[in-house]
């Protein structure tokens, strides 16, 4: 599907092209990797060597393929995550968006023949359109004074959603408590979320908050430090550590095991801190719109 603008802002032709632009941004996220992350296979390519460096030139050799020809570049469709900050002076039923949202994402399974991974957890029942109860699963932040609509995609893959980590730290085991929880899930993480991967970390908040923000987190494009100078030390630290375990790319050995380390925060209470870790896999897939009041769509990722 080729990017389209809205040229009308009527109510039910607004949640029609939300819906078009749903699908769009989902076969979109599926085929067209964002700059940063094409930019840190390449560059971790020509830095590994023997076995690293083949299984890199294959993930390489994958974007080529869905670059000439428009296949998936992985088989796994993912589980849909919208992020959505919506102005509040953009004219738009929150309901009604989020419905045209989950609409675009059945369409774009029926139209691109899309693997369905969505099944219901009880009885397995799979929809065969990647929809279900609660999903596609919707952020919402509102932004005072925007008349935009921005939408982020996000079609998080099994392999790596499953490599999904919380404790409870107590506040006395201090910053070394939480860089070793972090180590120790990715070290038990191993292979499974196909490194080298992108480890998001979150602290504080509350359990639920917390492993919110470790999913916000892989959302910086690769290699993005935190603006606050404290936290981005804690994350290059936490990258260092993370290589140094020879883990490699698909765990096969090698020099780098993740190309970044993202970590959000939120305050917390003065009896706990709350410690998440959520990986994305080597292909960080998402893709971005945002739509102005007139009709204008500008894409991204």
């Amino acid at each position: 599907m080729q990017p389209r603008t809205m040229v009308e802002l009527a109510p039910e032709s607004l949640y029609r092209d939300l819906t078009e632009l749903s699908a769009h941004l989902y076969k979109k996220a599926l085929t067209d990797l964002p700059p940063d992350v094409r930019s840190a296979v390449h560059r971790v390519a020509e830095q590994e060597v023997a076995g690293a460096r083949r299984r890199l030139d294959v993930m390489v050799n994958s974007i080529d393929i869905s670059d000439r020809t428009g296949i998936i570049v992985c088989q796994d469709t993912g589980i849909c995550v919208f992020f959505v900050r919506l102005g509040t002076e953009f004219p738009v039923n929150g309901a009604k968006l989020i419905n045209a949202l989950r609409n675009g994402v059945a369409l774009a399974t029926k139209e691109h023949d899309l693997r369905s991974s969505i099944v219901h957890p009880i009885t397995r029942e799979n929809r065969q359109d990647n929809t279900g109860v609660g999903i596609p699963d919707v952020h919402v932040e509102f932004v005072d004074g925007s008349d935009e609509l921005e939408i982020l995609l996000v079609p998080k893959g099994s392999g790596s959603e499953n490599m999904s980590y919380l404790k409870m730290l107590s506040p006395s085991e201090g910053i070394t408590g939480v860089k070793r929880f972090v180590l120790d899930s990715v070290i038990d993480a191993g292979p499974r979320p196909c490194p080298p991967t992108v480890v998001g970390v979150g602290i504080g908040g509350t359990a639920d908050l917390c492993a919110a923000l470790a999913k916000k987190a892989i959302l910086r494009p690769v290699g993005e430090p935190h603006p606050e100078p404290e936290i981005a030390a804690i994350e290059k630290q936490l990258l260092a550590a993370i290589n140094e375990t020879g883990i490699g790319p698909q765990g096969l050995g090698g020099n780098v095991t993740s190309f970044a380390v993202h970590v959000e925060y939120s305050a917390t209470h003065i009896s706990m801190n709350p410690v998440a870790v959520n990986i994305q896999c080597w292909r960080g897939e998402r893709a971005s719109a945002t739509i102005s009041t007139d009709g204008a769509v500008s894409y991204g990722y």
